[in-house]
């Protein structure tokens, strides 16, 4: 992926962002994972963009006070106006040595805006390695996935509309269905 389409933001946790056992709170990860992939993607776009989704976002070990926290967001997919960012997650402990351990991931879909807060064209993403191409490849399958997921929700809302429509109206049986009501009595 191009450095050009990189930010990396690191943090030292503090108390304030923990629970009483010294966990630092998934929210606050996931504020820093959204403010990352925020900048990657305004400054990809050139233009302010919102979150529309975060997909994936998978917690692989625990982040304590005291940890070094290094969010990196690579832009790996454009369509229009959208950007899906992956966003990794890495720990350090400061206090022994050891190699940064992964600790959460996801991938964040953000879209531009114009100045009247439109979804806002981007330029296509230049895709220079093996590895760009794959992850591109891989944020086409997603952004196509979410379209189909998207399409069968409003078809289904449309039946669910339909159906409480029906159950609301009046009923005529016998037009309905071209047959006789008969009343039943009781012996």
């Amino acid at each position: 992926m191009s450095e050009n389409n990189r930010i990396v933001i690191s943090q030292v946790m503090m108390p304030s962002q923990a629970n009483p056992n010294g966990n630092v709170h998934g929210g606050e990860i996931m504020k820093m994972m959204d403010s990352t992939a925020y900048a990657a993607a305004r400054k990809y776009a050139r233009s302010n963009v919102v979150t529309a989704r975060v997909d994936e976002l998978e917690f692989h070990q625990p982040i304590l006070i005291g940890d070094l926290v290094t969010c990196t967001a690579d832009i790996v997919f454009v369509g229009h106006s959208s950007m899906e960012i992956a966003v990794n997650v890495e720990v350090e402990d400061l206090d022994h040595e050891g190699k940064p351990q992964k600790a959460l991931s996801a991938y964040f879909t953000m879209v531009a805006l114009d100045r009247n807060s439109r979804p806002k064209a981007v330029p296509p993403l230049i895709l220079d390695t093996d590895e760009a191409r794959e992850a591109f490849e891989a944020g086409r399958q997603r952004y196509e996935h979410h379209k189909q997921l998207k399409k069968r929700e409003r078809e289904a809302q449309k039946a669910r509309d339909l159906a409480k429509k029906t159950l609301r109206e009046p009923v005529d049986a016998e037009a309905a269905h071209g047959a006789k009501v008969v009343e039943l009595q009781k012996k």
